[in-house]
């Protein structure tokens, strides 16, 4: 009998987890198509969107490029320069200085880290098992007021100072919109490495028939985040290779 007991209990452990990993599929399938529709955002070229954030109580204005074949970047405007961040062209990684305001290369770690993520466009979760990503529903959480399903996404291992380790996520999506609300995720490097990293977005607005975040907040959970509010955003927008092309014959650039 005590065999039999032992059986049934096997039986109904993977019965759950068979289960469990249904309704997180569910739960993006109503996602995707409570914002428009998987394949809708899978024809996706790109995206160019125009945002402010909140530093410190300045507005400084900037332009956000992502493109489905990898290429992206940050255009920040301050004070009558224009400042380039995380502009990748598909190999090469590297932002201004804003101190001396010269084009740095980054390292080859830093650079194959980022490339990792640049077959995410425009959604990490789709097609995430042929991309060799796990995806499970480890519960229900209250985040920012409102109840959630907790998602947790492993992704491609990161090297981290020559070490591999492990890319996890954790999504929290709006039970009654099915929409993600937060993002929680482990800070690698920096000054606040070791701690979590969280991402929080809101006011979902319609853009030729597919739903975004509008407003977001980034910063270290228990703390307060930054603030970015997006003004517009452009689908399949035209941008020219040269605008991700590493200056070569800038002064002080790195090679």
């Amino acid at each position: 009998m005590k065999s039999f007991s032992v059986f049934i209990t096997a039986v109904f452990t993977l019965f759950s987890l068979g289960l469990q990993a249904q309704t997180a599929d569910e739960i993006l399938d109503n996602y995707f198509e409570n914002i428009g529709g998987k394949e809708k955002l899978k024809s996706l070229e790109g995206m160019k969107m125009k945002a402010k954030v909140n530093q410190q109580g300045m507005e400084i204005p900037l332009e956000i490029i992502q493109l489905s074949d990898g290429r992206q970047m940050t255009l920040i405007n301050f004070q009558g320069k224009e400042i380039k961040q995380g502009v990748f062209d598909g190999e090469t990684l590297w932002s201004h200085n804003f101190m001396t305001m010269q084009p740095e290369k980054s390292d080859a770690e830093t650079t194959a880290n980022f490339k990792l993520n640049t077959n995410d466009f425009p959604d990490s979760f789709i097609d995430y098992k042929d991309k060799g990503y796990t995806v499970e529903l480890v519960g229900e959480e209250t985040i920012e007021g409102t109840s959630a399903y907790k998602i947790k996404l492993v992704k491609e291992p990161l090297t981290i100072d020559g070490q591999k380790e492990e890319d996890v996520s954790f999504y929290y999506f709006d039970k009654d919109n099915f929409v993600p609300i937060a993002v929680e995720s482990e800070v690698r490097q920096g000054p606040a490495k070791g701690q979590t990293s969280l991402v929080t977005m809101s006011d979902y607005q319609e853009v030729d028939g597919l739903y975004f975040p509008f407003s977001m907040t980034q910063g270290v959970k228990g703390q307060q985040g930054q603030p970015l509010v997006i003004e517009s955003i452009v689908l399949n927008p035209e941008v020219s290779e040269e605008a991700f092309a590493f200056p070569e014959t800038s002064e002080g650039g790195q090679d």
